[in-house]
């Protein structure tokens, strides 16, 4: 059974940081992509980070680009988002997200909340 839980959300003042974690288990994590998204209420869920079997394969969506670092640990299955320089506009529920098959696999997801 394919699981994903993400931790490390929390509310943080503009210009902080956090590291979000994505806990793997039910299939070889090592063997699949991930990826990182985001959603505010109301709006569609949004890529912010994807990342290939190792750390060389990264990729980011623009408004992050130089803030955001995703990268992984495949000995213990985790996924991670490392995010720099928070903006309220980064306020969002994160989902981490793998593509099995034909099926995507998603998260419960964890708040981030970036105010003063």
């Amino acid at each position: 059974q394919v699981q994903l839980v993400e931790s490390g959300g929390g509310l943080v003042q503009p210009g902080g940081s956090l590291r979000l974690s994505c806990a793997a288990s039910g299939f070889t994590f090592s063997r699949y992509g991930m990826t990182w998204y985001r959603q505010t209420p109301g709006k569609e869920r949004d890529m912010v980070a994807s990342i290939g079997l190792d750390d060389s394969l990264a990729y980011y969506e623009d408004s992050v680009k130089g803030r955001f670092t995703i990268s992984r640990d495949n000995a213990k299955n985790t996924l991670y988002l490392r995010m720099d320089s928070l903006a309220p506009e980064d306020t969002a529920v994160y989902y981490c997200m793998t593509h099995l098959g034909e099926a995507n696999y998603w998260g419960q997801g964890t708040q981030v909340t970036v105010s003063s």
